[in-house]
């Protein structure tokens, strides 16, 4: 039996499609190792998101055929489907999959040969891909399953190297979706989360008039699955019948991440994003008209360039109007090949590292302010995995709105869903469960 190794770096769509690449070894015969182990093949998923994404893609390739010289080393993915050239040039590789042809991995690899490069990299923006179907019925998680119901994104953010990466929106057939959900929901996996390159897009290439509303619906009546949550969200997705109906579904979880970015219009408008500030507070004021204290979580980058100290306060003062759960705050970082790398005004690295310290130190305020909001309320929690916190072990799990609480228990309450009340704070991240 040959061995088999997988590496994913990147996204959740990543991770997504590099367990769905282990799948097709799985029922090609292959046994799976450890990526340190020694292995006859190595695939690595690899990122493009920023240049340093593009070094790491290159240091796992390399460090693959360091593992086993006589190896077959396989790059897939973004960093691909941006830098074929380079990584052609690459003899630390034997195969290279764009990211509409995973699907072929099995196949490539009974056809290698060693005289040259096997080299499997389209055009994906010329319009003609569809999307590529993979599955997966099992995921290294034992309680939560990520499902890719959506590839490629239009929208072009001035920043954002993704578009060429992935190419045009490509939306999963509807009935592929949910069968995929009642394969998971048969395997025991209770909670979903619907996920995709740019997720609220989900169906614009479709005909008819199904989108991502109808395919959250459709998924709320698969019966065994008990909670659905969402990948990140475009703010102006989020409109008075979009809210409205999603509060109407017993299974969806009230945790909503709407993409921002900046609190400053003139800032937006440089980085090519199509909503404005008002907007996305609408979103935000909807979400908490139909849902009682919805975790809203969020994106920023600091330090984009021409960001004055007055854009950054004007910014700093929107979060806090906001009021978050959870931010995850980025230094703004060059990306080779997009209109920001090349803008003007290019903001000097300390003084990203300062606005980014000051807007982390908002967002963990923010974050223990929202938790303790539960504190003495009756709760229900699905429990992952036991973790030792302190000196103690616990049960962890998380609420629907994805805070973590542990429970002191000598129960195994790995996949289980249980009511009960909030008494504390373990810590600053982590509530106490009676």
């Amino acid at each position: 039996m040959k061995k088999a190794a997988l590496h994913n770096l990147g996204c959740k769509v990543n991770a997504y499609e590099t367990e769905a690449m282990q799948h097709l070894l799985e029922e090609a015969g292959y046994e799976i190792v450890p990526f340190t182990q020694k292995a006859d093949v190595y695939v690595i998923n690899t990122c493009s998101v920023t240049n340093m994404a593009d070094r790491k893609s290159r240091q796992m390739l390399h460090k693959a055929k360091k593992n086993n010289p006589d190896s077959i080393v396989v790059a897939a993915g973004c960093y691909v489907q941006t830098s074929e050239k380079e990584v052609l040039n690459d003899l630390s590789v034997d195969i290279v999959i764009g990211n509409d042809r995973k699907h072929d991995l099995v196949r490539l690899l009974e056809e290698y040969s060693l005289d040259s490069v096997n080299d499997t990299v389209d055009d994906i923006n010329d319009g003609k891909h569809d999307f590529e179907e993979l599955f997966i019925d099992q995921t290294k998680e034992h309680t939560r399953a990520f499902i890719k119901v959506q590839d490629g994104c239009n929208q072009f953010c001035s920043y954002c190297i993704i578009p060429y990466a992935r190419g045009r929106v490509r939306s999963r057939r509807f009935e592929n979706v949910i069968a995929e959900v009642e394969r998971l929901a048969a395997n025991g996996f209770k909670e979903v989360v619907l996920t995709g390159i740019h997720l609220s897009s989900y169906g614009v290439d479709f005909e008819d008039a199904t989108g991502l509303l109808e395919l959250i619906q459709a998924v709320n009546a698969v019966k065994g699955i008990e909670r659905i949550r969402l990948g990140s969200l475009e703010p102006k997705i989020v409109t008075e019948h979009f809210a409205s109906e999603l509060s109407k579904l017993d299974k969806i979880c009230p945790h909503f991440h709407l993409s921002l970015q900046s609190g400053c219009d003139a800032t937006l408008k440089r980085m090519n994003r199509k909503y404005t500030t008002k907007e996305y507070e609408r979103g935000c004021e909807l979400l908490r008209k139909y849902f009682v204290h919805p975790a809203i979580t969020t994106d920023v980058i600091v330090g984009f360039p021409g960001e004055t100290e007055e854009e950054f306060e004007q910014t700093k003062a929107y979060l806090e109007h906001i009021h978050f759960y959870e931010m995850h705050i980025f230094k703004y970082s060059k990306r080779k090949g997009t209109r920001a790398a090349v803008m003007p005004d290019q903001i000097d690295e300390q003084v990203k590292a300062v606005r980014s310290e000051k807007l982390i130190a908002l967002g963990h305020d923010m974050s223990k302010e929202f938790r303790k909001f539960y504190i003495g309320k009756n709760e229900e929690v699905l429990f992952e995995e036991k973790a030792v916190i302190g000196d103690k072990e616990y049960f962890v799990g998380y609420t629907k709105e994805y805070v973590k609480v542990a429970k002191k228990t000598d129960e195994n309450l790995e996949n289980q869903i249980v009511s009960g009340r909030i008494s504390g704070m373990l810590t600053d991240e982590i509530l106490l469960f009676e």
